[in-house]
């Protein structure tokens, strides 16, 4: 079976446990951008609560371009301020250091269009949780796949949290109280390789 699917940047928790569960999925690009989706946000957790890292457009949000022809605005250093804000966020996690150099590497590699800059995401953080991803890229716009489970626009801000419970601990649990389904970084940053085990419970 396959899905299809938006592009997000590092995307929440739910998503890497659904995705895992199909054969070949493909990725969303003749759609138009979404003021409400993940594809240009992620949410990560600090000592104050959650924090949304927000990859800047150019023409910014309120576009209607294909998610194919979506350029980042590079003339702004967001890479190296969000990196700034996970490294302080994430810096004292368990398993910081081991990802951290892969990361960075990520955030220092420069990208055109948005959709490159989230399969990048997409093939860092399943390679850093052993999961094995057959993918493409959309080739016209289906309204209505009848081979596949459409996950288009389901995951979004408004409801991402109950999208499935994640239990875990986490770096500022104790201050801010637990987080559910936060980006994807915040799971390998503090379980590492078991991040993989609480995806299949």
């Amino acid at each position: 079976m396959r899905l299809i699917t938006d592009t997000h940047y590092f995307a929440p928790i739910s998503f890497y446990k659904i995705s895992s569960g199909y054969s070949h999925i493909i990725f969303e690009q003749y759609d138009r951008l979404k003021k409400a989706g993940f594809s240009n946000r992620c949410i990560i957790a600090g000592s104050n609560g959650r924090i949304t890292l927000s990859v800047p457009l150019e023409k910014g949000r309120d576009q209607r371009t294909l998610y194919r022809d979506l350029k980042v605005f590079n003339r702004l250093p967001w890479q190296l301020n969000h990196w700034k804000t996970i490294e302080t966020c994430y810096n004292n996690s368990p398993w910081f250091q081991f990802y951290r150099d892969s990361l960075e590497q990520l955030y220092r590699t420069r990208f055109l269009f948005l959709i490159e800059w989230n399969l990048a995401c997409f093939e860092w953080a399943i390679d850093k949780l052993g999961h094995r991803a057959d993918y493409s890229l959309s080739e016209s716009y289906v309204h209505k796949y009848e081979d596949s489970i459409d996950l288009r626009n389901a995951i979004l801000p408004k409801n991402y949290e109950t999208h499935g419970t994640f239990r875990y601990n986490q770096v500022f649990e104790d201050k801010v109280g637990f987080q559910n389904n936060l980006s994807i970084i915040d799971l390998l940053f503090c379980e590492g390789k078991a991040a993989q085990s609480i995806l299949e419970c």
